[in-house]
């Protein structure tokens, strides 16, 4: 009996192990819950993530719209055939080496996360300071492929792309991209209506070229340095308003109430000039519309890329009525200029650092006196 009780127990062992290493070999294709790597978002509200023994099912839809086209698909490493593909989810190899990038916000998740040799093309190069990607662009190993409308499609089947990203609830003419048989993914971080709901992109990124845990150390760093500035920031008193944008075309277009602007404004101890609108979208008004609203906003945050030196006369050139805003009367227009500052480019993954920009406006003892502002200060 004792004999027969051993003999049971070794195979029960056996048994265990076994099912054990099958188990393990299942799952070293695709990350699961518990492991190193694994993607998580918190704060973006674009994407979701789910594991599985076959792949990683990655659900993408506009957080501003419920009612908007969703999208679906399984990344898969590179060389693997899924046995069970769900029914509406497109199959994506990963990590994927060629990508095409539509924006800046795409391409900075890129360039934070050290991946620019997986970026095949890029659109507009105006405001492009990032030495890596220059350097690129100038030996042909990146490709300009157009502007957003007027791609040329030439170059970009000839880049061979595996992917192409794109923000597809904007004007960009991708429409005349779905018959190259390329798979175009959308990009949403600039639907966020969180700073940190951007930043959070860079996971997503994460999960297209294998750097998930890079991806992951990189915003947890992100996100311990603005909670703490926020934290900082929600024990002051007085808390400035202020207004953003400037007219165009005799519209002045503005974040809404609850848009990404308005919330690291109030991140930053500070009030949007809108806080009864409930949009998170934006805004078009008129001049008096937003004179009316801001007859106590004591800052008036302006980017553009102004050729040349800009100043109050300056801005004052453009619209005469600008000087009649107090903010304007106060001195206190916070301004970024994209053509010397890589705004976008840099903007996106460094939530952070606009914060403390702000912060050091708003609240200046609340940094150090030598702090030196990045993106934002105010316009001398």
């Amino acid at each position: 009996m004792r004999k027969l009780v051993s003999i049971l127990a070794l195979l029960a062992v056996l048994l265990t192990a076994f099912s054990c290493k099958n188990v393990s070999q299942r799952k070293t294709s695709a990350p699961v819950e518990g492991r190193e790597g694994v993607i998580k978002p918190v704060y973006a509200e674009g994407f979701s993530v789910k594991y599985t023994d076959d792949g990683c099912l990655v659900d993408i839809q506009d957080p501003l719209r419920e009612e908007s086209q969703s999208f679906h698909y399984m990344l898969v490493p590179a060389g693997e055939k899924p046995a069970n593909v769900p029914e509406g989810y497109s199959v994506v190899n990963v990590p994927v080496q060629r990508i095409v990038c539509m924006t800046s916000l795409q391409l900075s998740n890129f360039i934070c996360l050290g991946e620019t040799g997986r970026v095949a093309g890029i659109t507009s190069t105006r405001h492009l300071f990032n030495p890596e990607m220059r350097a690129r662009l100038d030996d042909g190993r990146t490709k300009r492929i157009g502007i957003e409308g007027n791609f040329d499609n030439e170059v970009i089947i000839g880049l061979n792309p595996d992917l192409i990203l794109i923000s597809p609830f904007k004007r960009g003419g991708y429409e005349a991209l779905r018959g190259m048989d390329i798979p175009l993914i959308p990009h949403l971080g600039y639907q966020e209506t969180t700073p940190l709901g951007q930043a959070e992109w860079i996971k997503f990124v994460g999960l297209l070229t294998g750097q998930e845990e890079k991806a992951n150390e990189i915003f947890a760093g992100i996100e311990k340095r603005y909670n703490d500035l926020k934290e900082k920031a929600a024990k002051t008193e007085g808390r400035p308003i202020v207004l953003s944008g400037e007219l165009h075309g005799g519209n002045w277009y503005v974040g809404g109430g609850r848009s990404f602007l308005a919330q690291i404004f109030r991140d930053a101890g500070g009030e949007y000039f809108l806080p009864e609108d409930k949009s998170s979208g934006g805004l078009n008004l008129d001049f008096e519309t937003v004179y009316s609203q801001t007859a106590n906003a004591k800052y008036w945050r302006i980017v553009n890329s102004f050729n040349g030196d800009f100043s109050y006369d300056a801005l004052k050139a453009e619209d005469a009525r600008y000087a009649d805003l107090e903010a304007f009367k106060g001195k206190g227009v916070i301004y970024c200029n994209m053509s010397r500052k890589p705004f976008y480019e840099n903007m996106p993954v460094q939530p952070d650092v606009v914060l403390s920009d702000l912060i050091h406006i708003f609240h200046p003892e609340l940094l150090p006196d030598d702090y030196q502002p990045v993106f934002y200060e105010l316009l001398k």
